[in-house]
């Protein structure tokens, strides 16, 4: 049988990691796709180094445009990243009939929708399992393994820069700025982290996610999103105190009301096995109605771990091209025409716990105004921590982890708080999940 032949956009590090294993597994592959799968055009600026990485075996150019008009090509791979470009490509790559792997999650959380319309009217598919946490099959679980529940939610730890920062953190007792800088070193984080010190990266992974667990349009403009940069090394101490470890979390959730969708610093119980994913590792957790609580835990980036992810999805399309384009599994797990309109809630309406950390004037009654101010508020004390103060110091800290209540109640309390002759500076809030 005739070979698939596959075109690359951009050969860095998956690319090359794809290159390598496609080459490495080729004969095993060959025989779970039914055909042999081989990459024959490869696109990339830099030409020389490109002819290098794939030892001058196959075709090389510096013009992605000559991959998605090559009438050779039957499925493009783009690894390109971006918004603008990459776009272009695919959606050029759909027009002329090809399906389309990428990797870039970036791309689908923003234009999922239009890139998704595209192919459906094509006839052709996108697969883009590598695009949300590296090696860890995901997608397919969530579209595929999972079809029979009803998701109620997921919460996942799927960016490893920050969470080896939060880890290094915690084992260390360093603030963030000084534990940042060893990444940087250590080649965790970019020369510009901000899209992963910043939630953005998450936030693109969890909107996928989302969409496919619910049956909801890609709707990355509004999830909530916060980042770990203003978290103190004395947060990370005191939430161990009280048994929990705080990581980046992305939180989606199906309520009554609608659905939640948030990236932030998370207070979870360290008897969660979520909560002691350490260094540079991914988990996602999800929970069905009639699965319960399911965990998937991985690499969530680099070369060959990353390859997996689009490997597969190279054998799955490979597997279904003949097929019926009505008969393949829809790219968001629910057919285009049954896709719900449930609103995504603003940050406001969500309703979770919270930790609270103040400084306050080391005096009697100080407590009590705290109390009565959350009490007013109908918010109710879970767990509390006072810290005696130091010899000569006039300020202590005092901790609170409150039961759920609606965000909108939370920030009104802090202000009220905030207010008061004896408290100073800011209130410290996080927000807490139990998972079960």
């Amino acid at each position: 049988m005739k070979s698939i032949k596959v075109g690359l956009l951009g050969i860095g590090t998956v690319g090359s990691g794809t290159f390598n294993v496609l080459k490495r597994n080729q004969e095993e592959i060959a025989r779970r796709a039914g055909r042999a799968i081989e990459i024959t055009l490869v696109a990339d600026l830099d030409t020389a180094r490109a002819t290098e990485l794939t030892r001058g075996e196959v075709k090389v150019v510096n013009d992605a445009n000559l991959v998605v008009n090559d009438p050779d090509i039957d499925i493009v791979i783009e690894l390109i990243g971006g918004y603008g470009i990459a776009k272009d490509l695919v959606l050029k790559a759909i027009a002329n009939g090809k399906h389309v792997v990428t990797a870039n999650k970036a791309l689908i959380a923003t234009h999922g929708n239009e890139i998704f319309k595209a192919a459906q009217e094509k006839g052709v598919m996108v697969a883009f399992e590598a695009a949300v946490a590296g090696g860890i099959p995901i997608i397919k679980a969530l579209r595929e393994g999972l079809t029979a529940n009803r998701i109620q939610w997921i919460a996942g730890i799927i960016n490893g820069t920050t969470n080896f920062i939060l880890s290094e953190m915690r084992d260390k007792g360093l603030d963030f700025d000084v534990v940042l800088k060893e990444a940087q070193r250590l080649g965790y984080a970019e020369a510009d982290p901000t899209f992963d010190i910043e939630g953005i990266d998450a936030a693109h992974k969890l909107t996928i996610m989302a969409s496919i667990a619910f049956g909801i349009p890609v709707q990355f403009e509004r999830a909530h999103v916060e980042g770990i940069t203003r978290l103190q090394a004395s947060d990370i101490t005191y939430a161990e105190q009280l048994g929990y470890r705080i990581k980046l979390l992305g939180m989606t959730r199906q309520t009554a009301a609608g659905i939640e969708l948030r990236v932030h610093p998370t207070l979870i119980p360290t008897a969660r096995l979520i909560a002691n994913v350490e260094g540079a590792m991914n988990a996602v957790m999800v929970r069905g109605d009639a699965v319960g609580e399911t965990l998937y835990y991985g690499k969530g980036a680099g070369s060959e771990p990353t390859a997996s992810a689009v490997i597969a999805d190279l054998v799955d399309i490979t597997r279904l091209a003949t097929a019926e384009p009505g008969h393949r599994v829809p790219y968001l797990a629910f057919q285009p025409n049954a896709m719900a309109d449930t609103p995504v809630l603003p940050i406001g309406e969500v309703t979770t716990s919270y930790y609270l950390r103040m400084r306050v004037a080391d005096k009697p009654g100080v407590l009590a105004d705290v109390t009565r101010i959350l009490a007013d508020s109908s918010i109710s004390i879970d767990a509390m921590l006072q810290k005696e103060p130091g010899q000569g110091e006039q300020q202590t800290d005092i901790i609170m982890l409150t039961h759920q209540t609606q965000e909108k109640n939370i920030e009104a309390a802090i202000a009220s708080i905030e207010a008061l002759a004896t408290v100073v500076g800011q209130v410290t809030k996080i927000r807490l999940e139990e998972l079960n």
